[in-house]
């Protein structure tokens, strides 16, 4: 087996030591994701943490970014092949749902930037690459859901009313509705506001 390069063996650290992140803040939660067990998760030392990351705020923004595009990803390619409202509804609420389940993501997002705005640090860069998320998943939606011309609505809100009910992080501790009840709702009303046929 060939030994890997510097930067495939640099590449693979950070891999890695992203990875321990987003499982360490899963158990302990934000506060709890101390340099010191992210880099003991991932099998380093907090020097091999600080030569790829500057801080425990610079790794868990790259993990963000990184699941933001990911999102996108991987709702298009659950939507992939399918044309009818119905089932592009049902597939956009089960991608919802199995996300909502992971739980850490919203909490998160949500905590890394009060964090950042309590210290006077939000900045584009923090909020870039939520809008892009947003902007990105309401395009795809209007773009599957009327393609023959969309509704003069804003491809980040839509977006963002659909991250928000996913990600916003209450719903799966409550025994009321789950998200995917509630995405579907707003979906099938949206789109039969728009398409007076189905009601008939």
């Amino acid at each position: 087996m060939a030994r890997l390069t510097r930067e495939q063996s640099q590449a693979l650290t950070r891999e890695r030591i992203l990875q321990a992140a987003g499982d360490v803040v899963a158990r302990d939660g934000y506060d709890g994701a101390s340099v010191e067990r992210i880099a003991e998760a991932a099998g380093y030392s907090k020097g091999a943490f600080y030569s790829n990351f500057s801080s425990k705020e610079d790794v868990l923004n790259h993990l963000l970014e990184r699941h933001a595009g990911r999102d996108v990803i991987d709702l298009s390619e659950a939507l992939e092949g399918l044309s009818e409202p119905d089932a592009i509804i049902e597939a956009v609420a089960a991608w919802s749902e199995s996300r909502a389940s992971e739980m850490k993501w919203g909490l998160l997002a949500i905590e890394s930037l009060r964090r950042a705005n309590r210290d006077g640090t939000l900045g584009e860069h923090q909020r870039q690459p939520f809008i892009t998320q947003w902007h990105d998943i309401g395009t795809l939606l209007l773009t599957k859901l009327f393609p023959d011309g969309a509704p003069e609505i804003d491809p980040v809100d839509l977006g963002g009313i659909l991250l928000n009910l996913t990600y916003g992080g209450i719903t799966v501790f409550l025994a009321t509705s789950s998200t995917a009840q509630m995405v579907r709702q707003i979906l099938v009303a949206f789109v039969d506001a728009y398409h007076p046929s189905r009601m008939a």
